[in-house]
């Protein structure tokens, strides 16, 4: 390629340092009755610093509030999680009690997630997508423009954070089309 020409087919910018993806960590099988728990599952909207977002939300083991007061203890993570932490922490290379917060997200169609940093309260994160496909969005400033990345957590996918991925770069998720559950593990900062 000369000076100054286009690239037609640019190449894929390369994923963030510290960020890891693997699909199929579950089984269609564990997918379907996760997805069938979640219906008795206590969601609220989520809420930020006075703002509702439109995607509901449940904790367990901690829980996070963004109203200034920071962790607080919440209802132990209930028996069906456990076997899907378990499948993270092995994906991750943790051992599950690591896995110490859990925060189950309801994303109905249009729902999204802007761009953010996980609280520094929180170590490394592990999600896991399910019953439909969600674009992480991934940026972090360089001097005066963006670096960008992202990737497609396909159905009972999961990624998992640390590091760069982690710690310099800001993530998000457009509005979903269809219905999508996530469920994301973290565990504590010393």
């Amino acid at each position: 390629m000369t000076p100054g020409q286009l690239d037609l087919f640019p190449t894929a910018p390369a994923l963030p340092a510290g960020l890891r993806y693997a699909p199929d960590v579950i089984t269609p099988e564990n997918e379907a009755s996760l997805a069938d728990a979640m219906v008795a599952l206590p969601f609220r909207p989520f809420q930020f610093q006075g703002f509702t977002g439109n995607r509901r939300v449940v904790s367990f083991g901690w829980r996070y509030a963004f109203d200034g007061s920071g962790l607080h203890r919440a209802e132990p993570i209930p028996d069906f999680l456990l076997p899907v932490r378990d499948a993270a922490s092995r994906f991750a290379g943790l051992a599950p009690n690591a896995l110490e917060h859990v925060l189950v997200t309801e994303y109905a169609p249009g729902a999204a997630i802007g761009w953010h940093r996980d609280r520094p309260v929180f170590g490394e994160v592990v999600g896991l997508s399910l019953l439909s496909p969600a674009r992480l969005r991934f940026r972090r400033r360089c001097e005066t423009k963006w670096e960008r990345a992202d990737l497609i957590a396909k159905p009972r996918s999961a990624y998992h954070l640390t590091g760069e991925a982690r710690s310099e770069w800001e993530h998000s998720i457009p509005a979903v089309e269809e219905l999508r559950y996530s469920i994301t593990f973290r565990t504590l900062r010393a």
